[in-house]
């Protein structure tokens, strides 16, 4: 089975009582959004990742680190805004059997809770659901409450998974049908399979619910410290932040001398006590003479990634007399917040001089030192 995601943002939060749409509110240094989207990355049967937003959101989207992700504007209701992402899926010929369509107000599910509905989804749609536990009253008239048994009822949850040519079908056919959600479309259907949800995967409505989310999500804090200096002599190419940056003197080193990713690397791997660069990239490997310091980066952050570790923030300070920094370090953050997918805001740079003192402000040397913090998710 091969899964499309549709991720649904495009709502107007009315509710919530924010000037920033709910989905891009940041709880633990990330978006409502992301923290589903960091979940949903590690299942590996999801090849393409749909996220509906409002057009005048999608300034907000793209502030989001994340790569690979299709953007799709929503409509006025919940059914139009799944219905557009429908028809991307089709008009792309993404190769997908099957479509999970999760509401990105519900960020706090648990990766074993996908990996469930994914595996039930063989011959089956599956639909989470929560049973009621308090007393449910209907109000018939203004001093008559008919008292209902709880038993016969439930809530739904998502993510919910269809076959993706039954629902784009039902979706077609049945507009008039759709109610609050794509059950209401498919219930008549016999291969409908009800799970059990999970009791902490609750929509966040208000402000109330994003503080009482504060409690569920766990994440562990930790920090990390990364050095890199590099000679500067004439006949090398400058790299820094995994930009080629003009200049008469490059960096003397194994690889192609980047300082800045060298000790963000390092950063990172010391926040996760996973040793230091050296110990992963030997400069006594010739597989790595003149390599990308972007590709030793890339590979530490799918290891992290692999154990549920997140980039908070980077804070980097480059040390040098050459080049001035100030006017490279928008392109240093833009370059960073791709290569780490993360948002611009979570990365700040700060360029120094050594006022002319020492290696460093003769122009012999280039520095850099960075702390980063590091999220893991329990």
């Amino acid at each position: 089975m091969s899964f499309c995601l549709i991720l649904l943002a495009a709502g107007d939060s009315k509710r919530f009582n924010s000037k920033i749409p709910k989905p891009f509110v940041k709880i633990a240094g990330k978006t409502l959004l992301e923290h589903s989207l960091t979940k949903f990355n590690k299942i590996k049967e999801i090849k393409e990742t749909i996220v509906v937003v409002k057009k005048k959101h999608l300034r907000f989207l793209k502030k989001i680190g994340h790569k690979n992700i299709h953007k799709v504007i929503g409509g006025k209701t919940r059914q139009i805004s799944t219905l557009n992402a429908l028809r991307y899926i089709k008009k792309n010929n993404f190769k997908c059997s099957n479509v999970l369509i999760h509401d990105s107000a519900r960020p706090n599910f648990s990766i074993k809770f996908i990996k469930k509905i994914i595996k039930t989804s063989k011959k089956n749609i599956v639909i989470p659901k929560i049973p009621i536990h308090d007393a449910l009253k209907e109000k018939i008239a203004d001093r008559f409450v008919l008292n209902l048994p709880r038993e016969n009822f439930f809530s739904t949850q998502t993510p919910q998974s269809f076959k993706f040519k039954e629902i784009f079908n039902l979706h077609i056919k049945n507009k008039s049908l759709y109610k609050d959600d794509d059950l209401s479309l498919v219930q008549p259907l016999k291969n409908v399979q009800f799970i059990d949800g999970e009791k902490n995967n609750f929509k966040i409505t208000n402000i109330n619910d994003l503080m009482m989310l504060k409690n569920y999500i766990n994440l562990k804090t930790s920090m990390g410290i990364g050095f890199d200096v590099h000679r500067l002599v004439p006949k090398r190419k400058l790299y820094l932040a995994g930009l080629k940056i003009k200049s008469k003197l490059g960096t003397l080193g194994h690889s192609d001398g980047d300082p800045v990713l060298h000790a963000i690397t390092d950063a990172i791997l010391g926040a996760c006590k996973m040793g230091d660069i050296g110990q992963m990239f030997s400069d006594k490997n010739k597989k790595f003479k003149n390599i990308s310091s972007t590709i030793l980066l890339k590979r530490v952050l799918k290891k992290i990634s692999s154990y549920g570790y997140i980039i908070n923030n980077v804070d980097i300070n480059i040390i040098a007399q050459t080049p001035k920094i100030k006017k490279h370090k928008n392109k240093m953050i833009h370059n960073i917040s791709k290569i780490c997918e993360i948002s611009k805001d979570q990365i700040n740079i700060k360029g120094k001089t050594t006022e002319k003192l020492g290696v460093i402000g003769k122009e012999k040397a280039i520095a850099t030192e960075v702390i980063v913090s590091i999220v893991k998710y329990d």
